[in-house]
């Protein structure tokens, strides 16, 4: 299924700030919430704003190597959930092969979200996870507590 990133939401909880990303899925009303930590989040609203606060940051700097090495982030694909965790793979052109890497969905939706590449969700993964985007529209968009 095509999807994209619908939001970077935060909430307090008893244990501290918990932040998530929920996936829309085109054509469904639904999200998949995908719970992921505060720094993972943060990256991932940089990279849907474009922002260049200057040297690179993790992610930003994971990309700058793909490129240099003459790779290109094709897609991600977040393809299964094992016990409760998402599996996610990264599709890496280069210029020998397609690759396929595994990697957190965090990660690839931060890479996903600097290079506006598509996102693929598996329809058992959607099933499986997916609740009413009004479980997650009132939250707080992450970019409000990165301001202060």
């Amino acid at each position: 299924m095509e999807a994209h990133i619908e939001g970077v939401r935060v909430a307090e909880s008893p244990s501290g700030v918990v932040a998530v990303v929920t996936l829309g899925v085109d054509g469904e009303d639904d999200v998949l919430p995908i719970f992921v930590g505060f720094e993972e989040a943060a990256s991932i609203a940089r990279g849907l704003d474009a922002a260049d606060i200057g040297r690179p940051l993790t992610h930003d700097l994971l990309l700058d190597v793909t490129e240099e090495l003459g790779g290109r982030v094709d897609r991600v694909a977040v393809t299964a959930i094992e016990d409760g965790t998402y599996i996610a793979d990264l599709h890496v052109e280069t210029p020998r092969d397609e690759v396929v890497v595994d990697a957190r969905p965090s990660d690839s939706l931060a890479l996903a979200a600097r290079t506006n590449v598509g996102v693929d969700v598996a329809d058992a993964v959607f099933e499986a996870g997916r609740e009413p985007l009004e479980e997650y529209a009132h939250l707080e968009d992450v970019r409000e507590l990165m301001a202060e």
